[in-house]
């Protein structure tokens, strides 16, 4: 038996898995605890119950999801409109600097990923789905990738994406408390001073303020919309050169161009609407990529996915304890940021804020990765990370 959904009934699904996972997020602390969003809780679930119905030949739901490659190109051309050069300049040397980690461990996750698929026989793109795709680029990315691997050959990765995507959601929670809180013990770094400041908040003036309303969404929409017009005339191109590119890799790159064409001038954008209108389309497009999920095609992969996922942490752990940590300075600060980088290197932004907030409010409050991680990991890293990720595909293809 089989229940076909056109384009209009599989929205109201997706709202009403989307809702269901936010009150199931809020019941379970856990979840809340690891920053899963509430389109991943709801999508698990009603793909777990897809496994369910089709294992044992009760139903198979067939969904249109005609409507997720448009929302996932609205959200990544929002992600480009925040890669902005001004604010690279402004926010500092430490910021160039943590940068540039993030972008060594993003090479470094595809590496692995690559090699262990190789030991095991496997096509070496699934290893990019156990690497820099779901781990670095989150659920977001891996919505992206795993089809385009799909595209060229490399069966199940949008599954292994997501499932990579939430094991280091997890993980990247974990890692980053253990690593900051061994690094103080061990190396007896003094936190008394930082005591003195309870005040947990970045300045921010737009913090307790708005810009958004009716005019500023119109105008961010319509910029989005050229935008993703003029993209798709460079995906054209550098598709018909022979190149294996995202379908929204144009819009991004043309959002990029246009914001910092517009800093030069001085001239304003819609930032918080551009942002908002970017959030609530990865809302719905990771609803309807998890609820898609074919989760039974993990069965034959899940040993060298664990193995995948196993090292990976390891790398993390490696990556944080040692290479961070020295690098940003061995002292508090460093600690800080080597539990924020364990945050969005295998999770997302949030995972490190809750990471750099959870590790502040016992030992004290420090300025400055407040302000560097979120320019990183918010503003650039998901941009750079799928640049590495296409130079890896058109490399193993």
């Amino acid at each position: 038996m089989s229940l076909n959904l056109d384009v209009f009934q599989t929205m109201a699904l997706a709202t009403i898995v989307f809702y269901f996972g936010d009150y199931v997020k809020r019941k379970i602390k856990i979840l809340e605890r690891y920053c899963i969003p509430s389109a991943v809780v709801g999508g698990m679930i009603f793909s777990v119950i897809v496994l369910i119905l089709n294992l044992t030949n009760i139903l198979k739901i067939n969904l249109d999801t005609s409507l997720q490659s448009i929302l996932m190109t609205i959200f990544f051309t929002s992600i480009g409109y925040t890669a902005s050069l001004k604010v690279l300049k402004t926010g500092g040397k430490k910021v160039l600097v943590f940068l540039g980690l993030s972008v060594g461990l993003v090479i470094a996750q595809d590496i692995i990923g690559v090699i262990i698929a190789k030991f095991f026989g496997i096509n070496p793109l699934l290893g990019l789905a156990t690497g820099s795709i779901p781990l670095v680029g989150g659920h977001g990315t891996a919505g992206s990738f795993g089809p385009l691997l799909e595209e060229v050959g490399v069966s199940a990765a949008t599954t292994v994406s997501f499932a990579s995507a939430t094991f280091g959601l997890i993980m990247g929670s974990i890692l980053g408390g253990f690593i900051a809180e061994s690094l103080i013990e061990k190396n007896k770094i003094d936190t008394s001073i930082y005591k003195i400041d309870k005040n947990h908040e970045v300045n921010n003036e737009n913090n307790n303020s708005t810009n958004i309303n009716y005019n500023s969404i119109i105008k961010a929409l319509s910029l989005i919309f050229i935008t993703m017009g003029i993209g798709s005339i460079i995906t054209i191109f550098i598709q018909s050169i022979g190149l294996t590119f995202p379908s929204y890799i144009g819009s991004m790159i043309t959002a990029a161009v246009i914001k910092n064409i517009m800093d030069f001038k001085n001239h304003k954008i819609e930032d918080e609407s551009i942002e908002v209108i970017g959030n609530i389309s990865l809302v719905f497009y990771l609803s309807l990529a998890l609820m898609g999920l074919k989760l039974w095609e993990l069965f034959d992969l899940a040993l060298p996915m664990i193995v995948m996922l196993i090292i990976q942490t390891i790398i993390m752990f490696i990556f944080g304890y040692f290479i961070v940590f020295k690098i940003m300075g061995k002292n508090y600060e460093a600690a800080v940021f080597s539990s924020a980088m364990c945050g969005f290197g295998m999770g997302s932004t949030a995972n490190s804020i809750a990471n750099m907030d959870a590790l502040t409010s016992k030992y004290g409050f420090i300025k400055t990765p407040y302000i560097v991680v979120p320019i990183v990991g918010g503003l650039f890293i998901d941009f750079i990370n799928s640049g590495v990720i296409t130079l890896f595909i058109n490399m193993f293809k």
